[in-house]
């Protein structure tokens, strides 16, 4: 049931992928329009929606049932994606990304907690490494999509916008798949439910606070540069989303193929070693975008520092989800991930004025300092502690 849970999420796994793209670095290019600054906003609004609905959807999840709330968050996600097919008027847009955000916390508030109900201590590395590497794929796939972009233009005849714009009214309809396939595969999923679950609390409480506050630190630093890659190679070097969108999905690829390693990672070093040791040297990689003087190496860079980073991405899941009590992985899924997002939201804002002001190299400076502060806490206060669900 696992695999299959986790299989059946690609399809708004590339939807998702394609719309980060066509915002990040299409929506910038002059047939459209908008700023660095409106792209920051739309990211930043998304993630602070997020944030406002984690708490009590992931309250929710652990009261009434997760997969419910997963199916809910993935029906949801398609109606924001036909506004953005829609219309630019950044008004709707703002809408169309608060109500994304809001469908994301969804799907995050159950999607951890669903996998580690399912799975063992044993299984539950693989499990989470099998659920990024497919996750990457889907947003890789979804990211690659404007590489053809130019071949359907000059063999229907159809001008850039409305390639762009139809790839999304139909990936709209892909997404919709999901939910209906959720129904059908969780159908006989008997829930723990816990109606009278209260706020987490007690030992529980102070080490999810102590993770999350750590990785926020990660979030805030990435913020500043990482969601606006596309669009800083665009002001800088002139890319436009048929070169950068094929190369956030190598990227994507990459980073999966990279999580696979994690585990035997995990084996060898210990699971925090791991995640310090391929945290600690994506940050180098992260540092040197700063002073690369062409797009060739800065993509070659970026590929290094995203396979790294995200190597550690699912052993820091499987983590939490061994450190917290079952029956609260739910709210705490939410709470790692608000704690997470809300900084990552405000620095991607910030980071999108820095870019429209010309400023190619302050966001890589802030990002590494915040990224070395993280890393070394993280390791200073769970070098010893081991996962006991």
């Amino acid at each position: 049931m696992v695999k299959w849970l986790i299989y059946l999420s690609s399809f708004g796994g590339v939807s998702y992928g394609y719309l980060v793209i066509l915002i990040s670095a299409y929506l910038p290019e002059p047939e459209v329009g908008l700023s660095s600054a409106d792209v920051g906003l739309l990211l930043g609004v998304m993630g602070i929606a997020f944030v406002v609905c984690a708490i009590p959807v992931g309250i929710l999840a652990d009261r009434k049932g997760r997969k419910w709330v997963l199916i809910a968050g993935m029906a949801g996600t398609a109606p924001p994606i036909f506004v953005f097919a829609l219309t630019q008027d950044m008004a709707y847009l703002i809408l169309a990304s608060i109500a994304m955000g809001a469908t994301e916390s969804a799907f995050m508030a159950s999607w951890n907690a669903l996998i580690a109900d399912l799975t063992s201590k044993e299984t539950r590395n693989s499990a989470f490494a099998l659920s990024f590497v497919v996750g990457t794929a889907a947003f890789g796939l979804g990211f690659a999509l404007p590489l053809v972009f130019p071949w359907i233009e000059s063999t229907y005849g159809w001008d850039s916008y409305s390639v762009h714009m139809n790839t999304l009214i139909v990936l709209g309809f892909l997404t919709l798949l999901s939910p209906f396939a959720y129904i059908l595969l969780l159908r006989d999923l008997k829930e723990e439910l816990r109606p009278n679950q209260k706020f987490i609390k007690g030992k529980n409480l102070k080490i999810l606070l102590k993770f999350s506050g750590i990785n926020s630190t990660i979030g805030l630093g990435a913020g500043f540069i990482i969601p606006l890659i596309p669009t800083w190679l665009f002001l800088k070097f002139g890319v436009p989303d048929t070169y950068s969108g094929p190369l956030l999905a190598v990227s994507s690829i990459t980073m999966g193929f990279a999580a696979i390693m994690s585990t035997g990672l995990a084996k060898r070093y210990g699971m925090i070693r791991a995640i310090v040791l391929t945290q600690g040297m994506s940050t180098v990689f992260m540092l040197s975008l700063a002073f690369v003087p062409d797009a060739a190496l800065a993509s070659g860079l970026y590929l290094v520092r995203a396979a790294l980073m995200n190597m550690a991405v699912p052993l820091l899941d499987s983590f939490l989800m061994g450190i917290v009590s079952k029956e609260e992985r739910g709210l705490a899924s939410a709470v790692n991930a608000i704690v997470w997002r809300l900084p990552n939201s405000a620095s991607t804002v910030a980071g999108g004025y820095m870019l429209n002001a010309g400023d190619f190299v302050l966001p890589f400076y802030i990002a590494t300092i915040l990224y070395t502060i993280g890393v070394t806490l993280f390791y200073r206060t769970f070098k010893n502690v081991t996962p006991t669900t």
